[in-house]
């Protein structure tokens, strides 16, 4: 999980400056040199953690600081202004739209970036903000470049513009805005050709590219997996081609977040978007404050709550509620409100975004499958089994179990959480309506069998 490091290193740092009721400035400079290494250690650029570390020092060491009631708290907050700083503070990371349409993105990189599939992901992403993208095969090079383009983007639902692979590149991409422009697309996104590493005719080809196509957005898609040397790669395309931002791949994997703390600070160029998994709807816009937030293990619940908002239905949330405040909300409710929470992405990840709660699940195993152990559970059983679960007894039980592959003893539990689920989340939806503010609830406790069952999540 990306940061996991550097984040719990950064939480123990807090907890001893909080634990003092008074800081001397030996005492900051001592937590300053841990987070310095805890930078270091994550493949932060040296000079950004030098830089970074000496206007924390500068500012946490005054008398204001050393002086308040709260001294532990403000140092934390100044290492939090500086992060935020540091990636981008509240810099524009959307996309830039042309006033004429098309609007053209270009994507580049090197092999192995991700950047076909990011194609993919962006335009998805677009498209759910209600535009109308093309994705143009560019790539001539690489074996099947434009078939994986196409799997991916009819994954999405948007359609590709492809002229095989014995038209030069540069007429593939004026031929695919031209496309775009006589088809009412509103976005082109190129995908061009990556290579092993930064060469001359690489270059010469995307800025061939560029100067034909006008793009809005010439955006490069580096790896965070790879740390230091996605800066280099960054530095390296900024000089040669001008990009306008940049794409991080894999900032879910096992990075220790280097790259997405350097990259700003060294090209002075934005992170606009970031993937977080391998589904073509794991992309998210990159925010430098929330990202700050999930570093020094702060949280993250504005994306939670964006998150939640996209993966439930709004109509059903409400016809949810209602069946709730009736005592109608039953198990095949249960199982829709439990596909929803799976669209929202890792448990483990969006556990992460409740703040409080990194620190608690550092060594927690989530237990990912307990999600298709339940919907074995509930598929096992009839449609009057799942409308009236009061009806399941030891002989109907034990046939579910035979269904599902489950013992008893995990039915038993998913039954009860399910019971905990419903009555407390009809206890809110009473005292809300009761408060004469009725509202629409998007989901519930429904994390039940997530572990050993002593809460809600498993832990």
């Amino acid at each position: 999980m990306a940061f996991e490091g550097i984040s719990s290193k950064l939480q123990d740092v807090f907890k001893k400056l909080r634990s003092k009721g008074v800081l001397t400035e030996k005492d900051v400079k001592d937590a300053l040199r841990e987070v310095k290494l805890a930078l270091l250690e994550a493949d932060v650029n040296f000079k950004v953690v030098k830089d970074f570390v000496k206007t924390v020092e500068s500012r946490a060491t005054g008398q204001d600081v050393l002086a308040s009631l709260t001294p532990g708290q403000q140092v934390i907050k100044i290492v939090n202004d500086e992060l935020i700083h540091l990636l981008g503070d509240e810099e524009n990371t959307t996309i830039h739209y042309s006033s004429k349409p098309p609007t053209v993105i270009m994507l580049l990189g090197l092999q192995g970036a991700g950047k076909t599939t990011m194609a993919a992901k962006l335009a998805g992403y677009l498209k759910k903000q209600g535009k109308k993208p093309l994705l143009v095969a560019c790539d001539i090079y690489r074996p099947a470049a434009a078939k994986q383009l196409r799997i991916v983007g009819e994954s999405v639902g948007v359609p590709v513009f492809d002229l095989g692979t014995n038209v030069d590149p540069v007429e593939i991409a004026r031929r695919g805005v031209q496309y775009a422009s006589e088809n009412d697309c509103g976005i082109v996104i190129l995908d061009t050709a990556g290579r092993l590493h930064v060469d001359e005719v690489m270059m010469d080809e995307i800025c061939r590219i560029r100067d034909n196509t006008h793009p809005s957005e010439t955006l490069l898609v580096v790896d965070a997996m790879t740390g230091q040397d996605a800066v280099t790669v960054a530095r390296q395309f900024d000089e040669m081609v001008e990009i306008t931002g940049v794409i991080l791949t894999k900032l879910d994997g096992d990075t220790r977040g280097g790259a997405a703390i350097s990259i700003r600070a060294v090209t002075g160029k934005p992170i606009k978007f970031a993937g977080v998994g391998e589904k073509v709807t794991d992309i998210e816009p990159f925010y430098p404050d929330r990202m700050a937030s999930r570093i020094l293990g702060m949280g993250d619940v504005l994306s939670m709550i964006e998150k939640a908002q996209e993966a439930f239905d709004q109509d059903m949330a409400e016809k949810m509620t209602q069946r709730m405040m009736s005592n109608d909300f039953n198990l095949e409710d249960y199982l829709d409100q439990l596909k929803s929470v799976q669209k929202m992405g890792n448990m483990s990840d969006l556990l992460q975004m409740i703040p409080g709660m990194s620190g608690k699940i550092k060594d927690t195993d989530i237990d990912e499958g307990a999600f298709k152990r339940v919907e074995a559970m509930i598929n096992s059983m009839t449609p009057r089994e799942r409308r009236n679960p009061q009806l399941l007894d030891a002989s109907r039980k034990r046939r579910i179990v035979r269904g599902a592959g489950v013992t008893i003893q995990e039915l038993n539990q998913m039954l009860k959480q399910f019971e905990q689920g419903k009555s407390m989340m009809k206890q809110m939806t009473g005292m809300v309506k009761g408060k004469g503010k009725r509202k629409r609830f998007g989901g519930f406790g429904g994390f039940g069998g997530l572990g050993g069952g002593k809460n809600p999540f498993g832990f």
